[in-house]
């Protein structure tokens, strides 16, 4: 008796929704480590170190990302093609921007590798949301 893998509309859905969960497990998982950078500069600046406004800006604009890509993964689940296309480009961009920003811009060596962590957490749903199964499940409209 010989068994074939076959890919069936529900396989297909199931690993798609099974993507989905990694990407929103991973998106989580940067939310909470943008909390984490926020946090470390509220208690450096309570503690009387010198935070920069840049430094400010910066770590609540990464955890305001995170909420709105894991809002636009989660909506991305539901099969609206817009929101995937937008999980895609943020996955990609924002570890570059962040990464190439904070480099550039002299900030402490403690920021820096804080917010690279939060890169490359977030870069990983690239791998996730880019896999061809999940391409797959939201075809370009003509």
């Amino acid at each position: 008796m010989e068994t074939t893998a076959r890919t069936t509309p529900a396989t297909t859905h199931q690993r798609t929704q099974l993507a989905f969960h990694k990407a929103k497990l991973i998106v989580a998982a940067y939310g909470a480590l943008s909390s984490v950078v926020l946090l470390t500069v509220v208690i450096r600046a309570l503690t009387g170190h010198t935070v920069s406004s840049f430094m400010w800006g910066r770590s609540g604009g990464v955890l305001a990302s995170a909420a709105v890509t894991y809002w636009l993964t989660g909506v991305a689940a539901q099969g609206k093609r817009w929101a995937y296309v937008r999980v895609r480009v943020v996955s990609v961009v924002v570890p570059i921007a962040i990464v190439a920003v904070d480099v550039i811009g002299g900030l402490p060596g403690w920021f820096v590798a804080m917010q690279v962590v939060c890169a490359l957490t977030i870069g990983a749903t690239a791998f996730v949301v880019n896999g061809s199964e999940v391409r797959a499940a939201f075809p370009k409209e003509r």
